[in-house]
């Protein structure tokens, strides 16, 4: 495998996660738009995008395999979790 293939392979892996992150901030803004009026969209995306991909490289490391549902779920609930700390705890400023 040469180099560019490597790359390939770790955007793949971790294209998911940034997708899942950005998309769930946009989201919340839009669904919880007065409580997260003074919250940026950038301060909510790149903690669920970085929990979302850890949770897919733990996935990897556990379970050897990439695309397990259990690794979706996961994501799902590392970006849940960033997406309520960053937004609507007591330490979001």
């Amino acid at each position: 495998m040469g180099p560019l293939d490597a790359l390939n392979h770790i955007v793949n892996l971790l294209l998911p996660a940034l997708a899942l992150g950005a998309l769930a901030a946009a989201l919340a803004k839009l669904l919880w738009r007065r409580e997260l009026a003074g919250v940026r969209w950038r301060a909510l995306a790149l903690p669920a995008a970085a929990g979302s991909a850890a949770a897919a490289l733990g996935g990897l490391v556990v379970t050897g395999h990439d695309g397990r549902m259990a690794t979706y779920g996961a994501m799902v609930l590392a970006c849940a979790l960033a997406l309520w700390w960053r937004g609507f705890s007591r330490w979001r400023k």
